[in-house]
């Protein structure tokens, strides 16, 4: 089956499609990114004849109305929206939406003697030889442009001017070539498809295509809810951009989807600072339960997956229970309450996560135990245990599609306590605590999932630093302080140990910069015997530990083996040993308590 047809159509006719609706252009699914030299480029390349590449456009599908008749599918601009785009404003004149989301129009001004382009500024609007915008060259009557031209500039070549003049407004005559996919092709077929034909290698996420399905749908508010997806996403990052909605765009601003984003004004957590792509599938999934983004592009073309149709009721469900998930997300009390929880479990700074998708999914898990009315302390516990089992066994870091679909549809239809179990028993094992989490730890990578678990664990046991009397490990994570290693790294390098050996995250501890200086580069024997002899004088310089009893739960916290204290270069690995088995017991006992 021909997949895809490649045409080549005059700009005008392209332009035309665009100001008809043919073509759909999302207003913000990707701001016009182009600065005013691109766009200059543009038309003196077309101005020359060069050619400008090829967009992609996927055909909407039919769609079967109420009434039983067909709705004309509109193609959606897949690829080469910055081309369209700058044409649309240097040729048309039209305002295009930048990347700070404003309304401004890109003026090109020409210059008929020398053949050139340039932005628009206030030195050629002075500049009587040059054209100061095109657009109203090609739109306009150009016996009168060029009478205008030839008043304020009566030596030129008036032959040559013309000339230029008629080669300038026969630009909409060019050419663009237009690949146009199937209107019948699945959504990965159309992602390979795009990958393969785009030279520069860009990948189109499904997440890209489930943007330009929304944004170009006017029929169900798409566009508006496109809006609220966007306009959250920046937000959470830049809570002041608040004011720029208000002012740039008062529409939106009037909505009830802004108003349910309002709270983010004052807003500086930045613990899950989600992206469009992660709002979509949390959305997407836990109202659909359906985990595979392609599923939510062919329901909101009205897709019907058992007699292959495409129908208008399904499109119009479709659209309003995405934003139902969308409200849901945005919704400050969700919001708030899952971001409790996931402190709650030690995990206070975005440094202990490095997976957005364990969150995404955790807030998909809290939000679908609230829609099935699971009582609060449950969903607390079960969000928190299921975030942390989903770090240790890296649930979603290969093919997470696939186990957010397969995991939703799970909770879907059985208990989530009976599910849990299952997996627990399946997965973390007594092999798992006892041989494999212990290797797991045996790495030099500081950011180890294992090792950041480790730390929200300390955090939730509100466990002190290494050789801290009061400060603790959240102080120390919260305010920026180090990770620093127990044997020290210049005492290990002295002794011939490579990068790889005393990088080891069973040698690593938050620990107070002052004291780490105090320890230098010593053996543990050594600066154990000064804590000693400091504790006994009660002269205390390195540490503010003044009995063994105390000092002792300082090492049972931080998982440090006494025999610490007589350790020298020779007692390394077998302490390295001692600490992985002492750290996996922590986690052990940590996560049985969430």
């Amino acid at each position: 089956m021909q997949k895809y047809s490649v045409n080549q159509y005059l700009i005008e006719t392209v332009l035309a499609w665009v100001k008809s609706g043919e073509i759909a252009i999302p207003e913000i699914q990707r701001p016009f990114v182009w600065d005013g030299s691109k766009v200059r480029d543009l038309m003196d390349s077309l101005y020359q004849g060069y050619p400008v590449g090829y967009v992609i456009a996927w055909k909407n599908p039919n769609v079967k109305l109420k009434d039983g008749t067909l709705s004309e599918g509109k193609k959606v601009l897949i690829d080469g929206q910055q081309r369209i785009t700058a044409l649309t404003a240097a040729i048309l004149g039209q305002y295009v939406v930048n990347k700070n989301y404003k309304r401004v129009k890109i003026k090109i001004a020409f210059h008929p003697i020398e053949e050139k382009f340039e932005v628009q500024n206030s030195a050629i609007l002075k500049d009587k030889t040059w054209l100061p915008d095109i657009a109203e060259a090609i739109n306009g009557d150009l016996f009168e442009i060029a009478d205008n031209y030839f008043e304020l500039n009566p030596d030129v070549d008036k032959k040559q001017v013309r000339n230029a003049f008629s080669t300038l407004i026969n630009i909409p005559k060019k050419q663009i070539g237009m690949i146009e996919l199937a209107p019948d092709l699945d959504i990965e077929t159309v992602t390979e498809i795009f990958i393969r034909i785009n030279s520069k290698g860009v990948v189109l996420s499904q997440a890209d295509f489930a943007m330009s399905k929304i944004a170009s749908n006017t029929e169900y508010n798409g566009n508006e809810l496109r809006k609220a997806i966007d306009y959250f996403c920046h937000l959470a990052i830049a809570p002041d951009y608040y004011r720029h909605i208000i002012d740039n765009d008062p529409i939106f601003a009037g909505t009830d989807l802004f108003q349910k984003m309002q709270w983010l004004k004052s807003e500086t957590e930045d613990l899950y600072d989600p992206e469009y792509t992660d709002l979509i599938r949390v959305a997407f999934t836990s109202k659909f339960n359906r985990g595979k983004l392609s599923d939510l592009v062919s329901l909101l073309s009205g897709r019907n997956f058992e007699t292959r149709t495409y129908e208008a009721s399904i499109a119009e469900n479709s659209f309003a229970l995405l934003r139902e998930g969308v409200l849901n997300f945005i919704n400050e009390t969700n919001y708030k309450r899952f971001i409790m929880i996931v402190k709650s479990a030690g995990f206070i700074s975005p440094k202990l996560i490095r997976s957005q998708n364990v969150l995404n999914f955790a807030y998909i898990l809290y939000l679908k135990l609230r829609e099935q009315s699971e009582n609060a302390v449950s969903i607390e516990s079960y969000v928190r245990r299921w975030l942390v089992y989903s770090i240790l066994t890296g649930r979603y870091s290969g093919s997470a599609e696939s186990y957010f679909d397969y995991d939703i549809k799970q909770i879907s239809e059985r208990p989530f306590a009976e599910y849990l179990k299952e997996k627990e028993a399946g997965e973390l094992s007594e092999a798992f605590w006892n041989s494999s989490l212990p290797q797991s730890l045996d790495t030099s990578v500081a950011s180890s999932p294992y090792f950041l678990v480790f730390l929200a664990a300390q955090v939730k046991a509100n466990d002190k630093g290494f050789l801290s009397k009061d400060i603790s490990v959240c102080d120390l994570i919260t305010h920026k302080g180090d990770i620093h290693h127990l044997f020290p790294k210049e005492y290990l390098k002295k002794n011939g140990l490579d990068r790889g050996k005393y990088n080891q995250i069973a040698n690593y501890a938050f620990m107070q910069s002052e004291i780490n200086i105090k320890v230098g580069s010593k053996s543990p024997k050594e600066y154990f015997e000064l804590i000693n002899t400091q504790m006994e004088e009660q002269n205390l310089q390195v540490t503010g530990i003044s009995t063994k009893e105390d000092l002792r739960r300082n090492l049972d916290m931080n998982c440090v083996p006494y025999s610490i204290d007589n350790m020298s270069v020779q007692h390394y690995q077998d302490f390295l040993y001692a600490r992985r088995r002492m750290m996996a017991n922590k986690i052990r006992e940590y996560y049985f308590s969430l």
